[in-house]
């Protein structure tokens, strides 16, 4: 995949692992145009996780609940602030990084969507 390829979903990563031993990993590959490497990469992550996505994972039920907390309302930066307040040692750019991928966003007085 070339330009912009974007790593293998759980459905390719399943469907391969499905099909393996009838066709072979290599030629699956080729097939639905995923690098090899792309491949063993996704595959690698979810077998063994790192400790960012460990830690991503323990801290996105309480960036949510903080921020459920605080009336949906908190951006980043208040919810960064409300976060050590609470006792968890978590750093603001995460904290954005995660409300991005929770899909959250604090309200904001001059743009209005």
């Amino acid at each position: 995949m070339k330009g912009g390829a974007r790593p293998p979903t759980q459905v390719v990563l399943d469907f391969v692992s499905q099909n393996q031993e009838e066709f072979g990993v290599e030629s699956i590959l080729r097939i639905i145009k995923v690098a090899s490497s792309t491949y063993y990469a996704a595959k690698k992550a979810i077998d063994n996780p790192s400790q960012r996505a460990l830690r991503d994972c323990l801290m996105m039920p309480i960036i949510l609940g903080l921020w459920t907390a605080n009336r949906k309302v908190y951006g980043a930066h208040k919810l960064w602030k409300a976060a050590h307040r609470a006792g968890y040692e978590i750093g603001r750019d995460q904290t954005r990084r995660l409300m991005k991928s929770l899909g959250i966003r604090g309200v904001s007085r001059r743009w209005k969507k």
